[in-house]
């Protein structure tokens, strides 16, 4: 893999979180296992690559590299908008968490619970998705800068609902924080969106 391929890899799961945020708003479900890889995802510390802390397969972020192709593109026609302004959104919370030396600590202390906590109760297990959502709740949303979730009220009210919408904002969070720390920048998305697309077209077809 390139070293664009790589950043194309964390960008492209940004984006996976942010359209699984966007299927649970609208529709009220998703399946277990893109749920399962994203929540996967903040366990993995010492990957042998990028696509390693996703299940090691292109097809888990499929999704995600299709929103981020359509973002890049500039089609009206594959445009996903929702998506689009969530996974902006994480970027942008993604650079003030990094501000926050205090909150990464926090982060990463509870993450090692809920990791111990995922070997008593299975990955998606609503125990997991809960402690996933409060970690979120306790630090990310207390920025100013809040991702505000567009759907259907009666799917956004739902507990288990909201819970997966909060846990999933988090992988997203991890995810921005990875691309960074491969050399990503928003830069790229205005100025390389040419050469972006022709390295991210390969991780399409797998």
């Amino acid at each position: 893999m390139t070293p664009m391929q790589e950043q194309l890899v964390a960008l492209g799961a940004v984006f996976e979180a942010a359209v699984l945020v966007d299927k649970i708003a609208r529709t009220g479900q998703i399946s277990e296992a893109p749920l399962g890889c994203m929540l996967g995802s903040l366990l993995i510390r010492n990957p042998e690559n990028t696509l390693e802390i996703y299940g090691g397969d292109d097809l888990n972020l499929r999704d995600g590299y299709r929103a981020l192709a359509g973002a890049l593109e500039r089609e009206p026609a594959s445009l996903q908008r929702e998506p689009l302004r969530y996974a902006l959104a994480l970027l942008g919370l993604e650079r003030q968490l990094a501000k926050r030396d205090d909150m990464l600590h926090v982060i990463g202390s509870r993450l090692d619970q809920i990791q111990q906590q995922v070997q008593h109760f299975s990955l998606t297990h609503e125990n997991v998705v809960a402690s996933c959502a409060s970690l979120y709740q306790d630090t990310l949303s207390t920025f100013r800068q809040r991702i505000q979730v567009q759907g259907d009220m009666r799917n956004l009210q739902q507990p288990n609902n909201a819970a997966k919408i909060r846990a999933l904002l988090l992988t997203g969070i991890r995810s921005a924080r990875l691309w960074r720390q491969l050399g990503g920048h928003r830069w790229q998305l205005v100025f390389s969106r040419r050469k972006m697309l022709a390295e991210l077209y390969p991780l399409m077809r797998g």
